[in-house]
């Protein structure tokens, strides 16, 4: 009776593991603003609602919405100049930009469907052709589905361990290895994000070398010791100078 039940767990785990590869392999699509093939099972309104429901929190973890009117008008132009003569305006997200009030935290991000954030701790530090490298970047995050590519990479490893826990208690094993791809994938991100910013600059009349002093910026701000928490979800500054300048060469010129 034990040894038929093990062979019906088996049974069980690997039809899980069987449902989260059929699952995956059918939610493949071609991002239409990157060209890129992503995993994504949420929809775009979805990625919307989630932004949309998320941002006031978000907010609240870094102090609230810098009270200064006028620099966040400025955020604003400068984010919506960005949207506007690139790709983005041809989406159906709706961007936003925030100025956080956190003085302390070198951070900027972008939740799913158009909400992007940067701290006043890092605006402060940014003429405007920074900025806009900062705010492109995350730009590129948004039209590039990370979130919605990470959340979809998430439910397929929780699926993949519990099927494994189920079939041979090995769940925590295979959840470990989602991890470290996620993680992967994860810098991976940043990359494609660094590119399209720098493609975002150019096309809005900036000049994209002070993306790579936004990289200094970010540099210097850790110091010796500190890690700041731009880093602790993006490659080190120094290793993505390189791949900068290639986006640079690539895309200089190209104000299409």
């Amino acid at each position: 009776m034990r040894r038929g039940s093990w062979k019906i767990r088996i049974i069980i785990g690997l039809a899980i593991v069987g449902f989260a590869m059929v699952k995956r392999c059918n939610n493949k699509q071609t991002n239409p603003y990157t060209g890129r093939v992503q995993n994504i099972d949420i929809t775009t309104d979805q990625e919307i609602a989630i932004g949309l429901q998320s941002a006031p929190e978000m907010a609240q973890q870094h102090g609230g919405l810098y009270p200064d009117k006028r620099l966040q008008a400025f955020v604003d132009a400068v984010g919506n100049r960005l949207v506007q003569n690139s790709v983005a305006r041809e989406t159906p997200y709706r961007f936003e930009f925030h100025l956080l009030a956190d003085d302390r935290t070198i951070n900027a991000f972008a939740l799913p469907g158009g909400q992007i954030f940067i701290t006043h701790a890092l605006f402060s530090q940014l003429n405007e052709a920074q900025l806009a490298g900062v705010l492109g970047h995350e730009i590129g995050h948004v039209i590039g589905k990370h979130s919605a590519e990470r959340i979809a990479e998430s439910n397929y490893w929780q699926t993949i361990s519990m099927g494994a826990s189920v079939g041979a208690d090995a769940g925590n094993l295979v959840s470990g290895i989602g991890q470290n791809v996620l993680l992967k994938n994860g810098r991976g991100d940043e990359l494609e994000s660094d590119d399209l910013g720098v493609l975002f600059m150019i096309q809005s009349g900036y000049d994209p070398q002070e993306m790579i002093q936004v990289m200094k910026i970010l540099k210097a701000a850790a110091g010796p010791n500190r890690v700041p928490e731009f880093q602790s979800t993006h490659p080190d500054p120094e290793n993505r100078i390189e791949k900068i300048q290639e986006s640079i060469r690539k895309y200089k010129g190209d104000r299409s």
